[in-house]
């Protein structure tokens, strides 16, 4: 899109319709979805029939009132992420001279409030892994808490992207579903694609999986080889949203409400930071962009350590040296 081929006076609604357009070949299939979806629910009703060039601040700071209205039951980090993807609508208009200021500027989205998340200690832990033993969610379930990956990450990694002593896993790509096809894509950041070592725990339900399907296999004619570690039966690849319904069944057997597949992401960041094992080497096993993502998602994991940073202090110097 350009300025010349632009329609005079295009309302809001014409313009995002077409930024849409613009934007779809330049993101991922499924953060093309969660664009679309924003901005046809919530901006299209609010400010569709507004003209873009008399679009100012306070039209937007009025439909976050609205979104956020109590009848709304719209929780502020949907505000806010329509918030981000007007921003770069936006800011490109301007870019385009469509508009002779960018209608965002000054625009303030609800403060962010981040979630209160299960703490999973080593027990709990235990008591996942325990509730998943013999289900068709017990490797994907010890992956994620004995190695951090995504969801994605573990339906898509391949016999072939584990090491011969199966002691590496090489994350190269993720398993991704967006308007109801499932996709093998290219990690999301760099950083996303690494290795990451594998304890010995993992051993065991490695090779029952390899087992299993080496049996499956060898009955049933249509087998797909795909060279999944993880398959939904035959070879093919699972549905991320089947994962997570076995999921919340499991969890309800366990008493783990509130506890999503995504959080035995976080127990396996917990339960390291807990151990000593250095931030920096945690933000590489997550794929973290930076260590400082790691920092600030489980800050909260922190504070239980300063007893031990002090007590190690205390073995360094002992009381008894001080008062000498």
């Amino acid at each position: 899109m350009t300025p010349d081929s632009a329609v005079a006076e295009p309302t809001a609604g014409e313009y995002l319709t077409r930024w849409l357009s613009h934007v779809r070949g330049r993101v991922r299939a499924k953060t093309y979805d969660g664009y679309e979806g924003l901005i046809r629910l919530y901006a299209l009703p609010g400010i569709g029939e507004v003209c873009l060039g008399g679009l100012g601040p306070l039209d937007l700071q009025d439909l976050y009132g609205d979104l956020l209205a109590p009848g709304r039951r719209l929780s502020g980090g949907t505000v806010r992420n329509l918030h981000l993807v007007l921003a770069q609508a936006f800011a490109q208009a301007h870019r385009w001279g469509l508009v002779e200021q960018n209608p965002m500027a000054g625009v303030q989205p609800p403060r962010p409030r981040r979630p209160e998340r299960p703490l999973i200690d080593h027990s709990m832990a235990s008591r996942i892994l325990g509730a998943s033993r013999g289900t068709l969610v017990e490797l994907p379930v010890a992956m994620a808490v004995a190695t951090g990956m995504r969801r994605g990450e573990i339906l898509a990694l391949r016999w072939a992207d584990l090491d011969p002593g199966r002691t590496v896993a090489y994350v190269r790509r993720s398993l991704q579903t967006a308007r109801g096809d499932l996709r093998f894509e290219e990690p999301k950041t760099p950083r996303s694609r690494r290795a990451v070592a594998l304890p010995r725990f993992l051993l065991p339900y490695l090779d029952r999986q390899r087992r299993a399907q080496a049996t499956r296999r060898g009955a049933c004619p249509s087998w797909v080889e795909g060279d999944l570690v993880v398959d939904r039966g035959d070879g093919g690849p699972v549905n991320p949203d089947t994962l997570s319904s076995g999921w919340y069944r499991i969890r309800r057997k366990a008493g783990l409400s509130g506890v999503r597949f995504h959080d035995l992401r976080h127990a396996h960041a917990t339960l390291m930071l807990v151990k000593g094992i250095h931030p920096k080497v945690v933000s590489e096993r997550l794929g973290h962009a930076t260590v400082g993502i790691t920092l600030d998602l489980y800050s909260h994991v922190l504070p239980s350590m300063q007893t031990e940073a002090a007590q190690a202090f205390d073995d360094l110097f002992p009381a008894s040296a001080a008062s000498a």
